[in-house]
């Protein structure tokens, strides 16, 4: 086990892990923030996705000794009261089915605002490419980042 110093949602976390310990389960098991969820563990479905060092990335494949000293914000970390303009227009464009993709979709699409704030559609199909979504609410997703690009947020 080592102590590892993580930056997480603007506060400095001192964790006792192995450094080889995928990011997400010091993230839900030892942090106790349990927004970002286990999907494929491979890095594939996105469910996983945080922010380091603002680019989304996957917890799941993400050895927490990688991410030692750096920024890390979990969805918790998007708004200290859920009213980020992803989470209100996810709400008003009624993207969640089964929601477990969610958080990971949010934070993608969070990661693909912060760089490019008006996206059209094909850098919004490219940059969320890469989540999964059982349910099949692209469209949807795709709708709720538009609104946000738009400036808008609940109807």
């Amino acid at each position: 086990m080592a102590e590892i110093i993580l930056h997480v949602n603007g506060s400095e976390r001192k964790v006792r892990a192995l450094p080889e310990t995928p990011l997400l389960w010091v993230l839900r098991d030892i942090l106790q923030l349990t927004g970002t969820k286990f999907g494929c563990g491979a890095g594939l479905c996105g469910a996983c996705t945080v922010h380091v060092e603002g680019a989304a990335t996957r917890s799941c494949s993400t050895p927490v000794s990688q991410v030692a000293g750096k920024n890390i914000t979990t969805i918790e970390g998007l708004s200290a009261n859920g009213e980020h303009p992803l989470q209100v227009a996810w709400i008003a464009e009624e993207v969640p089915q089964c929601g477990y993709c969610q958080s990971g979709q949010i934070m993608a699409a969070a990661a693909l605002l912060a760089k490019t704030a008006h996206p059209t559609d094909e850098q919004i199909n490219s940059a969320m490419s890469a989540n999964l979504c059982r349910c099949g609410t692209y469209e949807r997703i795709r709708r709720a980042i538009q609104r946000v690009a738009q400036g808008g947020g609940a109807r």
